[in-house]
C-alpha cells in the first residue's frame, strides 16, 4: 500500500509516500493521519480530457507556473530532476528546492519527491478514465514534512500547503479544459466583516492566480 522513498546517506529523512490510488470497497482509503510534523492531503477532480493529454500537461514541469500558485520558475536539470522556485506572498522572499521523479507511467501515474532545499515534500498523481468515457479522474496525494518550518512556510507562502494543493488541482482542471484560470483579484465587493477577513487570509484570496495558457503571452 505504501513505499518508502529512498534516502541518501547523511541526509535528513525524506517523506514516505502512500499510494493515491488505493481503493477499498469502491472508495479511496483516507490519507495517512497528520502527525510527527507531516501533513497529508488528497484531492480529486473530474477533468474533461483524456488521461494521455493530462499526463503530458502535468509531466511538462517547466510549464508548472501556468497552473501552480506562486511557482515562479521550474528548470529541468535532468531527465527526471528539476529545480523549483516559489515566490512568497510578499514578493520579496523565495523558497527553492530540487525535485526528482520516482515513478513515471505515461498516461497513468507520476510520483515525485523533493531531494534538498526549502521544501520537504513528496507526491503522486494518478489519471484514471472516468466510467462511460466522461473525462478523467485526476487524484493527487501529497505529503509535506513541515516540523518547525510550518509557521515559516505559511508566513512566506501565505496559505496552508493543503489548501495550496487543492487550489492547484482546481487550476489544473481549468487550464486543461479551457486554457484559462478564473481569477477573483480585482473584482469589486462591499465591506467585509472580521469573519470574512479571516476566511480571505485562510484561503489565500490575495494570492495571485496562475497565468493559464491564454494569458501566457501577456
Amino acid at each position: 500500500m505504501s513505499r518508502a522513498l529512498n534516502e541518501k546517506p547523511n541526509a535528513e529523512p525524506l517523506p514516505t509516500l502512500g499510494s493515491a490510488g488505493v481503493i477499498l470497497n469502491g472508495r479511496y482509503l483516507p490519507p495517512p493521519e497528520d502527525k510527527d510534523g507531516k501533513l497529508w492531503v488528497r484531492t480529486s477532480a473530474l477533468v474533461q480530457s483524456d488521461p494521455k493529454r493530462l499526463y503530458e500537461i502535468w509531466r511538462d514541469v517547466e510549464n508548472a507556473p501556468l497552473w501552480q500558485e506562486q511557482i515562479e520558475r521550474v528548470t529541468r536539470t535532468g531527465e527526471t530532476t528539476s529545480h523549483w522556485i516559489m515566490r512568497g506572498s510578499d514578493k520579496e522572499k523565495t523558497l527553492e528546492w530540487d525535485s526528482e521523479i520516482l515513478a513515471d507511467e505515461p498516461g497513468h501515474r507520476i510520483a515525485w519527491r523533493s531531494v534538498c532545499g526549502d521544501s520537504s515534500n513528496a507526491g503522486e498523481v494518478i489519471f484514471e478514465p472516468s466510467p462511460g468515457n466522461r473525462g478523467t479522474m485526476v487524484t493527487v496525494l501529497q505529503e509535506f514534512r513541515m516540523g518547525k518550518l510550518a509557521s515559516a512556510w505559511e508566513t512566506i507562502v501565505g496559505r496552508n500547503p493543503k489548501q495550496a494543493v487543492i487550489e492547484n488541482v482546481r487550476h489544473f482542471k481549468a487550464l486543461a479544459e479551457t486554457g484559462e484560470i478564473p481569477r477573483t483579484q480585482g473584482q469589486p465587493h462591499g465591506p467585509r466583516g472580521a469573519v470574512a477577513g479571516v476566511k480571505a487570509a485562510a484561503y489565500g484570496e490575495k494570492i495571485a492566480t496562475p497565468l493559464g495558457l491564454n494569458r501566457k503571452a501577456s
